[in-house]
């Protein structure tokens, strides 16, 4: 499966740990194509109106990158949108964000809502989001298992939409047929050693949020 990994320009202190050796193809979104060339990775393109770049810095990404899709900051989609798009359109499977967290909080809340977005709504199950401490995955309404992960010892189930009739079977915290007019996050849920979590719902968009503390729980994050 073709992933396409999209660095977003958000605070490098919460890239993953490791992220420059993840397979591409890559593709940088605004500033995050200086964060793609400073770590010697030359993207399949880069998107963006580059309008948080110096004069200097855009004529290097000018001349190292060698698909540029440019756009007027008054446009009617993020730049990150813009880049979704674009992957998807070129061939990706699926598509990972990662810079996409931290820094404005409209930035983060634009990217975590992305997916229940009319237009990407049939892509959900192929987009994710990853930083230092977080995976996130989208799904439309059904029956999802879910894989526990030592890595991340906690899972939020997160309706981004409204739900009808949500179901946490297998957790350490279950949940029945729960529904909501309004998004919620259902936070600090946690597999059941190796075993998988079954969620089921009628209709709306879910986040699911695998996660962890970044320094453990006996010291300040």
């Amino acid at each position: 499966m073709t992933a396409y990994r999209l660095m977003v320009g958000g605070p490098v202190s919460l890239l993953p740990q490791g992220w420059s050796q993840l397979a591409g193809p890559w593709v940088g979104v605004d500033r995050g194509t200086l964060h793609l060339l400073a770590a010697g990775i030359t993207p399949a393109f880069a998107v963006g109106d580059f309008d948080s770049l110096t004069p200097a810095e855009f004529a290097r990404v000018q001349a190292q990158v060698p698909e540029l899709h440019t756009a007027k900051p008054e446009k009617d989609e993020t730049d990150t949108e813009m880049a979704v798009r674009l992957a998807f359109k070129a061939g990706a499977e699926r598509v990972q964000l990662i810079g996409a967290t931290g820094g404005r909080l409209d930035h983060l809340l634009a990217n975590l809502f992305l997916p229940t977005q009319l237009r990407f709504q049939p892509y959900a199950e192929r987009i994710e989001l990853l930083d230092g401490q977080n995976l996130v995955r989208f799904f439309r309404a059904g029956e999802h298992e879910l894989t526990a992960d030592a890595t991340y010892p906690y899972l939020g189930i997160v309706p981004l939409t409204a739900i009808e009739k949500l179901t946490i079977a297998g957790a350490k915290y279950p949940l029945h047929e729960w529904s909501s007019m309004t998004p919620f996050s259902w936070a600090s849920n946690e597999f059941l050693g190796t075993k998988p979590v079954t969620i089921r719902w009628q209709s709306g968009i879910v986040a699911v949020v695998y996660s962890r503390d970044r320094n453990g729980q006996k010291q300040d994050n």
